[in-house]
């Protein structure tokens, strides 16, 4: 693989990727704000800027080794944006639309990258092209959508374990946090075993009904 193709990668599947993983902080920094907790933004986490979410292993290392060697196992994280619940008026609501303000920011990109997918297609103003920006927004959607519906795996330290926080009983919540670590291992290895593939179903049947309303094809 060349120098070329290898940029050509790192744009169509990393630069997606990238930003939005750095979406997603930011959303869950901006409900904190909204809630009433501003440690995100005294810390300079309220931003769209890569580094300042990024985690040198799970946002450059891991992603960028998968697309250049083809690894086929696509996995990354970004640094948790930080949120201190004493500054919450209802902990358990605030801390429920914190965590998943995430997921819905990436469902939020991917419908708006839709929309203008079926404008451009519509309209034709993107000329001679509209096939390369439509793919690599095609990716875009994608990988919104996988972001989205992994992050909402009922599971700590995933954004969907807080959200399952909101309706389980303090105490039982309470244990699943303190045995984390644990969570996440198991996390991993479902990620490493490729049980997770079943993610795809979901993922694809709202991809698939999103291109055809953009007007590109379906996979």
């Amino acid at each position: 693989m060349d120098i070329v193709e290898i940029g050509g990668k790192l744009a169509l599947f990393f630069v997606p990727f990238l930003f939005a993983l750095c979406f997603h902080e930011y959303a869950h920094g901006l409900v904190a704000k909204w809630r009433g907790d501003s440690t995100a933004e005294r810390l300079g986490r309220l931003t769209l800027n890569p580094l300042a979410h990024a985690d040198l292993v799970g946002t450059f290392i891991l992603p960028i080794s998968a697309i250049v060697f083809g690894i086929p196992i696509f996995f990354g994280w970004a640094k948790p944006v930080p949120v201190d619940p004493r500054n919450l008026k209802n902990v358990r609501t605030d801390m429920f639309w914190i965590a998943l303000a995430g997921p819905l920011s990436n469902i939020f990109l991917a419908v708006v990258s839709t929309l203008f997918m079926f404008l451009a297609y519509r309209y034709g103003f993107l000329g001679g092209y509209a096939r390369p920006v439509h793919t690599l927004l095609e990716m875009f959607v994608l990988t919104n959508l996988f972001l989205a519906v992994f992050n909402l795996i009922p599971l700590h330290p995933l954004d969907g374990g807080k959200v399952l926080a909101r309706f389980l009983p303090a105490r039982i919540n309470y244990k699943l946090e303190q045995n984390e670590q644990m969570t996440g291992l198991i996390l991993l290895g479902l990620v490493m075993t490729g049980m997770l593939s079943i993610l795809k179903v979901p993922v694809f049947f709202m991809f698939n009904y999103l291109m055809s309303f953009s007007g590109g094809g379906v996979l």
